[in-house]
């Protein structure tokens, strides 16, 4: 195999028509068809835009309300907190050991929330926590501090 010799695969290099440059390039509409919108020069589809269709962002109807400055937690259970305290033997949870064993994500907030029994004494520290899990985290000796 030589460099001069390399030839792109057959079928597959083709040279586009120059539509709109005299009478071999495609007719007097130049491959636009004739009249309406595509045909005129400057147009250009609006986004979403079904050919005069409703189209399907103004179909679907509006509802609901979304409070932008509302705080969404991602709630961690005592059971979990168990489990991970066992399978990690650590004596301290933080919000960097929850994201590391792939429970939560980096920018999420964690609340505590008091399902399940805790059994072994450990520091929780996270954003939130429930009355109930403060005071299942405090009997079990630990601690639960917020961040």
């Amino acid at each position: 195999m030589k460099l001069h010799t390399l030839k792109p695969a057959t079928g597959s290099v083709k040279t586009n028509k120059r539509l709109g440059r005299g009478q071999g390039s495609g007719g007097s509409t130049a491959g636009r068809g004739h009249k309406g919108a595509q045909s005129r020069s400057g147009y250009s589809k609006k986004i979403g835009f079904e050919g005069g269709q409703m189209p399907l962002q103004r179909r679907v109807p509006k509802f609901g309300f979304k409070n932008n400055n509302k705080v969404y937690f991602k709630s961690i259970n005592l059971d979990v907190l168990e489990q991970l305290a066992q399978k990690t033997n650590a004596s301290a949870i933080d919000v960097a050991l929850l994201v590391s064993n792939g429970l939560v994500g980096k920018k999420d907030k964690v609340k505590i929330l008091g399902r399940g029994e805790l059994k072994s004494k450990i520091n929780v520290s996270a954003h939130a926590f429930s009355e109930t899990a403060t005071k299942a985290i405090e009997t079990a000796g630990g601690t639960a501090t917020t961040i």
